[in-house]
């Protein structure tokens, strides 16, 4: 009998590890798709920095404030590099960083390929659609309409109402944010500004400045839309 209920007893065990096992994401991958494991971790105001080792080479990639420790498998597919950059937070020059824009803990799926089956909470993205609802200033373009008539203001100085959802500081000498409207469709929705002035996330400014389309900065780095030397107009618009 007691052979009988350790048989079962094992049964069980064996049952429920099982059913806790991680089923295995299965989507198409990002040709692109980069994978690194964390070798250590410097937290600063603006970014995580971590030193990474891929196919047995280590480096440093920037990413937003992030929790991470040594050991995590990250993934990406875009980023940036820098040479010589240095860090004000950490009083630090690294000699290459690259700075990254879509950090995950899951491989990145291939653009226009459904990401169902990818476990929620686990692809740690950028910037999503968020929901936001200002009472934009008379004379500003909303970015809705900057997207659908790009070329029409293309080198044209306009101002831009927005909520800041994202900022990389001193990169090449400016501040890149990015701000949201609530317009926009679900590809085009958040506009990238260069400026030397700071802003917080979650700040709702006025931005003045000159749009650019297809804005290139080598190494494949492109921007179709983009408002360059943007100053702050007004700050908080609610």
């Amino acid at each position: 009998m007691k052979y009988i209920s350790s048989i079962i007893v094992l049964l069980l065990i064996s049952l429920s590890s099982c059913q806790n096992e991680t089923k295995k994401v299965e989507y198409a991958v990002d040709p692109n798709n980069r994978e690194v494991k964390v070798v250590d971790v410097l937290q600063a105001s603006a970014y995580t920095y971590l030193e990474v080792s891929e196919k047995g080479e280590k480096f440093w990639i920037a990413v937003n404030l992030m929790d991470a420790k040594k050991g995590d498998v990250l993934y990406f597919s875009q980023s940036m590099e820098m040479t010589d950059f240095h860090s004000r937070d950490l009083e630090r020059t690294f000699d290459k960083v690259l700075f990254v824009d879509d950090i995950s803990n899951n491989p990145i799926p291939m653009k226009g390929h459904s990401m169902d089956n990818i476990p929620p909470g686990s692809m740690k993205s950028v910037t999503g659609k968020k929901e936001v609802s200002i009472t934009a200033p008379e004379g500003t373009i909303s970015i809705g309409e900057l997207f659908s008539a790009r070329e029409t203001y293309n080198q044209q100085k306009i101002k831009v109402a927005g909520e800041v959802v994202k900022v990389n500081a001193s990169i090449m000498g400016k501040n890149w944010v990015h701000i949201q409207d609530g317009t926009g469709n679900q590809e085009n929705y958040d506009l990238t500004i260069t400026t030397q002035d700071m802003v917080r996330v979650g700040d709702v400014v006025v931005f003045e400045g000159v749009i650019a389309v297809d804005k290139d900065f080598g190494s494949g780095y492109t921007y179709h839309l983009l408002m360059e030397d943007a100053v702050v107009i007004t700050q908080p618009v609610y």
